[in-house]
């Protein structure tokens, strides 16, 4: 994520079924252990969801639980998840922290993030048998970066150039290998938020909008497509057919120039199973907090216009705890999240999948960015 930070909301229930060689289906309901303020609305998105869930039910008398599985795209509603805060790194898993989380709001997550550094020269095997063995779907941020994880830097020893130069084909052929045989099914991001400038996978860093003739596109985000396919060809010739790739932007670019928008950026729809984003609010205490549909509304559409049909997940979603001073603009915490749940629900239908970021830092100020959904304590 981009640090850029509660209201006690949200999130859902999975339940899985295991058929034969068929499919995981990971069935939302949107159930949420909310403060009484917004209890009912709550309430009424369960009551939509697990009746349009039912038709997909099936009998476990069928059941093989070393049988192939995949996730199912859910007809209505949508699978919510979270990152939750196990560390400045973003790349360990702890189990005691996961059930901690789902007992604090009550409810069970279909879908837990973490990170997979190029850094690291490694697959998180131990870190995604914990998740799947919870019963949560795994989305792994693999991100070609190196120590120390810092952001606002430029390009390392895993720069754009030397993958596709083939620099590290070994290592993506060992994590291609290692992903097989792990066997279920993870949705895996390359590289996300390209469309800013604080990682060093962006395209400011190679070329930006200088023009390329042959591939009819401006040089810093062809570059990235160029790295996006390379990798993915890589691990789909070593057989992980256990992944579901995604592609992950900002919901603005930074900066905000054509050159820079998603549309450039986009590997092509054969290589992108997702199309997903990162939607914050107000992470430090000099920002706004604006509301959902300003944050939202143009960059869905923009996401949308990809594909016609690939599911849209909220990658990353979240907004901060600070004080409003009277008159000042803005919504509290727990009415910016209760409008996310609404309208990821009623106004972007595409929307399948939405991981809160629940995580707080301290800034160099001494203040904290608060994104975790229990810093509303009284709300």
């Amino acid at each position: 994520m981009f640090k850029v930070r509660n209201a006690k909301a949200f999130l859902q229930t999975a339940r899985f079924e295991y058929l034969s060689f068929k499919s995981l289906s990971i069935v939302s309901d949107f159930g949420f252990r909310i403060s009484d303020f917004i209890r009912h609305f709550a309430i009424a998105i369960s009551i939509l969801a697990v009746a349009s869930c039912s038709k997909t039910h099936q009998s476990h008398d069928t059941v093989d639980p070393n049988g192939r599985v995949e996730v199912v795209i859910p007809e209505h509603g949508a699978y919510l998840g979270a990152f939750i805060d196990f560390g400045d790194e973003e790349d360990t898993v702890n189990l005691e922290e996961i059930e901690d989380f789902e007992q604090m709001i009550g409810k069970h997550q279909a879908i837990i993030a973490s990170s997979s550094y190029w850094g690291e020269q490694s697959f998180p095997t131990a870190n995604l048998n914990v998740l799947w063995r919870h019963g949560s779907l795994p989305l792994v941020f693999w991100s070609p970066w190196d120590k120390p994880y810092e952001q606002n830097r430029g390009p390392d020893k895993f720069g754009l150039n030397e993958i596709i130069a083939g620099t590290w084909d070994a290592y993506i052929d060992r994590w291609a290998d290692s992903a097989r045989e792990f066997g279920h099914p993870m949705v895996v991001v390359f590289g996300n938020e390209m469309n800013g400038e604080w990682f060093p996978w962006s395209g400011i860093y190679y070329g930006r909008d200088e023009w390329d003739d042959d591939a009819e596109n401006w040089k810093g985000p062809e570059t990235y497509r160029r790295a996006y396919r390379h990798v993915v060809d890589r691990v789909r010739a070593r057989g992980a057919t256990n992944i579901k790739w995604m592609f992950h932007v900002n919901n603005y670019s930074s900066p905000v120039d054509t050159w820079n928008f998603a549309p450039s950026y986009y590997p092509g729809s054969d290589y992108v199973d997702w199309l997903g984003m990162s939607v914050y609010g107000q992470q430090f205490k000099d920002e706004p907090n604006p509301d959902i549909y300003s944050l939202v509304d143009w960059p869905y559409q923009e996401l949308c216009g990809l594909d016609p049909n690939k599911p849209v997940m909220i990658a990353e979603w979240a907004t901060g705890e600070f004080p409003f001073e009277a008159g000042q603009a803005g919504m509290h915490k727990p009415e910016w999240i209760k409008q996310g749940l609404e309208l990821f629900r009623t106004r972007y239908p595409r929307v399948k999948g939405a991981v809160y970021w629940h995580e707080r830092w301290q800034n160099l100020d001494q203040s904290y960015s608060n994104l975790r959904v229990n810093s509303s304590v009284n709300r």
